[in-house]
């Protein structure tokens, strides 16, 4: 089955060439011009969201962070294209969950090549969280990781600060996990990668700091004990 594209920008002209282009390439694709009649669909069968950010209302920041906060689209490929090309919008759009940063004008041939390389990605990560899904059901139970009140549960994958559910994506999840059993010790991002990541999958050292970061926020005040250590990477500590 071809991978299904929503296109979402509130220029007409734009929504219509890349859906043109999009088709040609053999993909099937919906467009919507504004964040809100993207909303009024069901985003479920979508396997990449193409997102202008300076749209009227609802900008594209704040529609990728819905989706990122949604269940159904929390892994969802988005790619950015944008005429913001200032390096902090790039560095905003990455730390949102944004797999890539197109700027506008934009050639078309890029704009597929990065289409095609995204869609790639997702497709290999995809496999790998199956093949994690099919060995985890025979796995025994497992005992809790704790550390003070911040406790994970690695047989139904929840996390929980004083009681409370943190809703965690599994990339987070499992990047947490790694930390709390391997306290006290800075590991590179290459470490990091070799630890949460399977071999097959493609990850930058980009992917690791925007996953952190976005970590940190989820975990309150725990976020303060994992140490980024400058030129070296990142460790959980333990803290009186």
């Amino acid at each position: 089955m071809n991978a299904r594209i929503l296109v979402i920008d509130d220029e007409e002209s734009i929504c219509e060439i890349l859906r043109y282009n999009l088709l040609k390439e053999g993909y099937e694709v919906d467009v919507a011009y504004s964040a809100e009649e993207a909303l009024e669909k069901d985003l479920r069968p979508y396997d990449l969201f193409i997102v202008d950010i300076m749209m009227e209302r609802l900008s594209g920041f704040d529609f990728a962070k819905q989706l990122r906060n949604s269940d159904n689209t929390e892994i969802v490929p988005i790619i950015f294209c944008s005429a913001l090309n200032g390096e902090d919008d790039t560095v905003m759009g990455l730390n949102i969950g944004a797999d890539d940063y197109i700027t506008k004008p934009f050639k078309m041939s890029e704009m597929i090549a990065r289409v095609n390389a995204v869609l790639r990605r997702a497709a290999v990560a995809r496999k790998a969280v199956q093949a994690a899904n099919a060995v985890s059901d025979q796995d025994p139970m497992e005992s809790r990781i704790e550390y003070q009140t911040l406790c994970i549960d690695p047989n139904d994958k929840t996390c929980y600060i004083d009681g409370s559910l943190v809703p965690l994506t599994k990339t987070e999840f499992e990047i947490l996990s790694f930390f709390l059993t391997h306290r006290n010790r800075i590991y590179s991002r290459e470490e990091i990668i070799r630890r949460v990541w399977d071999d097959d999958v493609v990850v930058t050292t980009r992917t690791i700091d925007t996953n952190i970061t976005r970590l940190r926020k989820k975990i309150g005040a725990y976020g303060n004990n994992i140490e980024t250590r400058l030129g070296f990477g990142y460790g959980f500590k333990e803290k009186d």
